[in-house]
């Protein structure tokens, strides 16, 4: 063993100094890392070949999905900084349902200074999240003030791109402001679709019933993708009332509407979606 490193660096040594495929039984030790052990990863990951770190980071982002018990957002964070676009937007991903509110940070800096529309997109993406928890009380005032205003920033940018804008408007959506259903609002009534599906998508996660009048309208859409928004945006209310426009999508000609239609039926509940479910 190297003088002066500890068993845990010494196995993040041996990670890279392999030249056989990285096994997740070795990748675990890269879980819970102390701010030393990151600096130290930090100093091998600079030189490592690019198609070690893709596959590392790969691998680390599925482990993350399959074993909640293992924390590799210091490994994610640190990845927010490496040079390979692809790289910072798995590293964004793996943030992505994370719920330490210290992450927030990291998030805006990434959603404000990156120079990939793509990596600022999935940051607002990974902010939605904790833009609920701060509408429910759940992480401190003045991290939920600072999301709030950071994603605000990008949705008042008339230049700024339209896919980044997009995520931010479904991000924000949670925020039970008269500004935010003002912005809801006026994205829903543009001619692009893609924006209007993330407007209606927005509606379900705003979570106030006055939206279901206009959802229900969109479950006849003749854009599957708008329909199937509707649908998962009427599961998010839990709208009875919506239950029997649901039914009519179960065979619909668009196999995601069906599933979102049956999705959103079972978050609803009640007999008649019991009954149709149970068919």
């Amino acid at each position: 063993m190297a003088a002066g490193l500890s068993p845990r660096m010494q196995h993040i040594a041996e990670i890279f100094d392999s030249s056989e495929p990285v096994a997740s039984s070795k990748l675990v030790y890269l879980s819970g890392l102390s701010s030393k052990e990151l600096k130290f990863l930090g100093e091998i990951w600079v030189d490592a070949d690019a198609a070690w770190r893709h596959q590392v980071i790969s691998q680390l982002v599925h482990l993350s999905e399959v074993d909640f018990r293992l924390d590799f957002s210091g490994v994610f964070v640190l990845c927010l900084s490496d040079p390979d676009e692809t790289i910072r937007i798995q590293a964004v991903t793996g943030l992505d349902g994370e719920e330490n509110y210290l992450l927030i940070a990291p998030l805006l800096r990434a959603l404000k200074e990156d120079s990939s529309a793509e990596v600022r997109a999935a940051s607002a993406i990974a902010l939605g999240k904790f833009a609920l928890l701060g509408e429910l009380g759940k992480i401190p005032t003045h991290y939920k003030n600072k999301i709030y205003t950071a994603l605000l920033e990008v949705l008042e940018n008339k230049v700024e791109a339209a896919g980044i804008r997009r995520r931010a408007l479904e991000a924000v959506s949670p925020f039970n402001l008269p500004r935010v259903k003002e912005l809801i609002e006026q994205a829903y009534h543009t001619d692009d679709v893609k924006l209007k599906a993330s407007a209606i998508y927005a509606m379900g996660r705003n979570c106030d019933s006055a939206w279901l009048a206009t959802l229900v309208t969109e479950l006849n859409s003749n854009e599957a993708e708008i329909r199937c928004e509707a649908a998962n945006a009427c599961g998010e209310l839990g709208a009875e009332e919506a239950v029997p426009h649901l039914l009519k999508l179960i065979k619909d000609e668009d196999y995601q509407v069906q599933e979102a239609a049956i999705e959103a039926l079972g978050r609803i509940g009640g007999e008649q979606a019991k009954q149709a479910l149970n068919k």
